[in-house]
């Protein structure tokens, strides 16, 4: 089956002016064309959509990804290369996750900061609580010094 620039778009959660600038930019070779130029996109081509994708959520630049896209049109001569750039995105992936998970503990301990605040009708309870008391809270944030 084949899909219409609207039709994968709205299939994968882009916009057909994303698909185009992709393409502009070389990332999509793998895309075939009508005689009249048309794009015409098949099932496959949305895992490779979906590659794509990935790549720029972990901060890959479309420079980066373009270098992988052409590894694969070269290949089995670039699966080291390839191998490589996975690995080092998982690294880069495993970092932010880990940045996230830092932010969303703060996030969290704040949430329950303001929520026992508000409760008790003033911040002063969190100095009036015994230390075990504050222990007690599921969201103590690491690495970070809260007030």
């Amino acid at each position: 089956m084949t899909y219409t620039i609207g039709d994968i778009a709205q299939k994968i959660g882009l916009t057909p002016s994303t698909l185009r600038y992709y393409d502009k930019e070389g990332l999509l070779p793998f895309v075939d064309r009508t005689e009249s130029g048309i794009r015409r996109f098949k099932d496959s081509d949305m895992e490779w959509l979906s590659i794509i994708e990935c790549l720029k959520n972990t901060g890959m630049s479309i420079k980066e990804i373009k270098a992988f896209i052409d590894w694969c049109m070269e290949g089995d001569s670039s699966l080291s290369q390839r191998y490589e750039l996975f690995l080092e995105r998982k690294r880069e992936t495993e970092k932010q996750i880990k940045m996230l998970q830092n932010s969303l503990d703060l996030i969290n301990y704040k949430c329950w900061y303001y929520k026992t605040a508000l409760d008790a009708g003033t911040e002063q309870i969190h100095k009036a609580l015994p230390a075990d008391r504050k222990k007690e809270c599921p969201y103590v944030p690491h690495n970070h010094a809260v007030k």
